[in-house]
């Protein structure tokens, strides 16, 4: 496995849209375990291959808890079957948007279908925090941070923040 740099924001490559896979072959299996083993070091609980600079539907998802075994989600192609009328806002973040935090209102509940690792159709139905986990991957697919779910202004504070960290990094490694 290969630990793989993850694109922080503001980055245009964060803002395509990703192409699906169609099927999971050994080429998507290593994409999902190299994601796996990014997430897992940048102790995340999910990742999008466009975050890595990869353009595919592809997501994985880890929400046990660190005394926990890992329960490592795979999905290829998600698309979402339903959701809930119910709303939940809660906090999140993401590994694109390192220590940045803000209040998004999703669907309670979702039903996803996905192709899994061994290329197997799978359906999941989900609530709570692996419900949000999987919107919120899911979203990168499309090209959409969870800063997109917030105010305008929220938004520009955040990524204004990141610019500067991000010009400061540059300045001092070169």
């Amino acid at each position: 496995m290969t630990k793989l740099p993850i694109i922080i924001a503001p980055d245009p490559r964060l803002k395509n849209k990703c192409l699906p896979v169609r099927r999971v072959d050994k080429e998507v299996q290593k994409l999902m375990d190299d994601m796996l083993e990014s997430m897992y070091a940048a102790k995340g609980i999910g990742l999008a291959a466009p975050q890595v600079g990869v353009h595919k539907h592809v997501i994985v998802i880890d929400i046990a808890k660190k005394e926990e075994k890992p329960a490592p989600l795979c999905m290829a192609d998600p698309e979402t079957v339903w959701v809930s009328e119910e709303k939940v806002c809660n906090e999140e973040g993401c590994l694109s948007l390192p220590d940045q935090f803000a209040e998004v209102t999703r669907p309670a509940r979702v039903r996803v279908r996905y192709l899994d690792r061994n290329d197997s159709t799978r359906e999941i139905e989900a609530d709570g925090l692996l419900a949000r986990c999987i919107q919120h991957e899911m979203d990168h697919l499309k090209g959409t941070l969870f800063v997109d779910h917030i105010s305008a202004l929220k938004r520009n504070i955040i990524l204004r923040k990141l610019t500067k960290i991000k010009k400061l990094q540059k300045a001092e490694a070169g």
